[in-house]
Formats: structure tokens, C-alpha cells, sequence
């Protein structure tokens, strides 16, 4: 009968013995800015129903978004929104099975990160 404690077999591989890679920040981002969506979400949200309850509710809420924290809030939210949907469409290509290959993964993270940086950018100038 095999012994049921560890003894001396290795234990797993832990994030701390990795040589960090790029292709981690994606990974990770697509889930904080998911996470992160929310907040803009919620803000969207408290917006639209200030504007139909009245024009104290709605001067309240556009004052807050207004502000630089209410500012950095909503340029968050907006570049989490790029971010989120450039590596949606990601992921969309390797559920074809493109872009597996390391090269391609590096090349496609860093179009991700780059990318959403310039379209928040855009965003930003246009609107």
C-alpha cells in the first residue's frame, strides 16, 4: 500500500519557480477587466437612472463622473472595454485554432495590450 503522505515526491509547479511571460498579462487581464467591467457597469447604470428620475439625481451623478476619480473611472472602464473585447476576438481565433504557436501568442498578446491602449486613445479624442 502506497504511503499517504507526500514523503519526498515533488510538490507543483508554483507561479514562484516560473520565469514570468507575456503571455500571462492577457490571460490575467481579460479576467480583472471583466471583473472591472462591472464598475463601468454600474456607473452606466446609476447614470441612465438618474437622468429618468430628475434633474437633482442626474446633476448628482454627472457632477461624480465628472470629477478626475469619476474621470479615471470611466477612462478605466473604457480601456477595459478595448481590452477585453480585442482579446475576446483573441480567443476567437484560437477557438479556430489559429495563433497557437508561441511567436504567434507573443505577437498576439502584445497586439492586445498595444491595441487597447490606442483604441481607448481614439475613444477618448473622438468622444
Amino acid at each position: 500500500m502506497a504511503d499517504v503522505n507526500r514523503g519526498d515526491r515533488p510538490l507543483s509547479p508554483h507561479i514562484e519557480i516560473y520565469k514570468p511571460q507575456i503571455t500571462w498579462v492577457p490571460s490575467i487581464v481579460h479576467r480583472v477587466t471583466g471583473v472591472g467591467l462591472t464598475v463601468g457597469l454600474v456607473l452606466l447604470v446609476w447614470w441612465f437612472f438618474a437622468a429618468a428620475t430628475g434633474p437633482e439625481a442626474f446633476a448628482t451623478a454627472d457632477w461624480f463622473l465628472s470629477t478626475w476619480f469619476g474621470q479615471l473611472i470611466l477612462l478605466g472602464s473604457a480601456w477595459a472595454l478595448c481590452y477585453h473585447t480585442l482579446n475576446g476576438i483573441r480567443h476567437l481565433f484560437w477557438d479556430a485554432g489559429y495563433g497557437f504557436d508561441l511567436a504567434n501568442a507573443s505577437a498576439s498578446a502584445w497586439a492586445v495590450i498595444i491595441g487597447s491602449v490606442v483604441l481607448t486613445g481614439l475613444l477618448w479624442v473622438v468622444a
